[in-house]
């Protein structure tokens, strides 16, 4: 799959079918939709290409009125979002930056500079609660019109449902939220994971004698957050079991080494002893967040965090074996 920052790039096709949203997540929604842009994209003989946002477009508003409640919870990294659209067989992805001057376009504005100009859309599909442009003035209606009098086909597609459950990325958010891992799991089809290279950190996890493998999470409002039994997958040719911290760590100082930034801290259960003690670092690892054993907790010193990790440990192992 292509990615481009934007649709002035000569790489960027010059007709294409195209779906648009911001796909956090890729739930089974989405791969539904996606499915249906790739036939399509066939039948007309131009590639499959996604156009997505970043920042949301909530988090953009949220910023700019200072009102850090009306961004949602994140559920992937754009870094994950790109990888589930490659997997679902997306030829192309534009990453438009949303900013102020996106925001004010007028939903005509945008149909003419972005969707014929920009991207040369043959065929738009999009979502049934699809809106668009400044105060969000643009919808299918005016959509379809547009398509009509400028020469694009435009089609919508239903909710998805599973178990009469409409799929869409607030549900997930609402699973993850509620630690309802394999809820999350069905309504996007896979479980939940975080990818990523792992980073240098404080090191602490050592001195304690619980090696970390740390990953940032590009998103200050992570979906899920607490403490996780998890496989590691990217370390051997087999997963490798253990235990994460998703969030900020409120035990640690928030001016640490790593700005007080969310992290993913996984701990091996079992060390793979052919990566040797420092084997990790650089490594792109995705790690499925299974289980949820309970919320982040502040402990009171480092002999207290320490037990508290290894109960962790001992609970995520017992997970573990009840499965087998």
């Amino acid at each position: 799959m292509k990615v481009f920052r934007g649709f002035n790039h000569p790489g960027v096709a010059p007709a294409c079918a195209l779906t648009i949203g911001n796909f956090d997540g890729v739930h089974r929604g989405h791969q539904a939709m996606l499915a249906l842009l790739r036939g399509e994209a066939q039948q007309r003989g131009v590639p499959s290409c996604v156009l997505t946002f970043e920042p949301h477009p909530r988090d953009y508003f949220a910023a700019k009125f200072k009102k850090p409640e009306l961004a949602p919870a994140r559920v992937g990294t754009l870094r994950d979002k790109l990888d589930d659209l490659a997997i679902c067989g997306v030829d192309q992805t534009v990453v438009l930056p949303f900013d102020a001057r996106l925001a004010a376009q007028s939903p005509q504005t945008f149909v003419d500079n972005v969707l014929v100009r920009g991207l040369g859309a043959r065929y738009v599909l999009v979502g049934d609660d699809f809106r668009f442009g400044a105060q969000r003035a643009g919808d299918y209606a005016f959509l379809d019109a547009a398509g009509d009098a400028q020469g694009f086909d435009v089609a919508r597609m239903n909710s998805y449902e599973v178990h009469g459950l409409r799929v869409s990325s607030s549900a997930v958010r609402e699973a993850l939220g509620q630690g309802r891992m394999q809820d999350a799991a069905r309504l996007l089809g896979r479980p939940y994971c975080i990818s990523g290279h792992v980073v240098h950190g404080r090191k602490l996890g050592r001195t304690l004698g619980f090696k970390t493998l740390n990953l940032r999470f590009a998103h200050w409002k992570p979906a899920a957050s607490g403490i996780f039994a998890v496989l590691v997958h990217g370390l051997t040719s087999k997963p490798v079991q253990g235990v994460a911290n998703l969030g900020v760590r409120p035990s640690l100082d928030p001016n640490d080494v790593n700005g007080g930034r969310v992290l993913l801290e996984t701990h091996c259960l079992d060390w793979p002893a052919e990566l040797g003690p420092e084997g990790a670092y650089g490594k792109i690892i995705r790690v499925e967040l299974l289980h949820k054993l309970h919320d982040e907790l502040k402990y009171d010193g480092l002999d207290a965090l320490t037990q508290g990790i290894r109960q962790d440990c001992d609970d995520a192992r017992a997970w573990f074996a009840a499965r087998i």
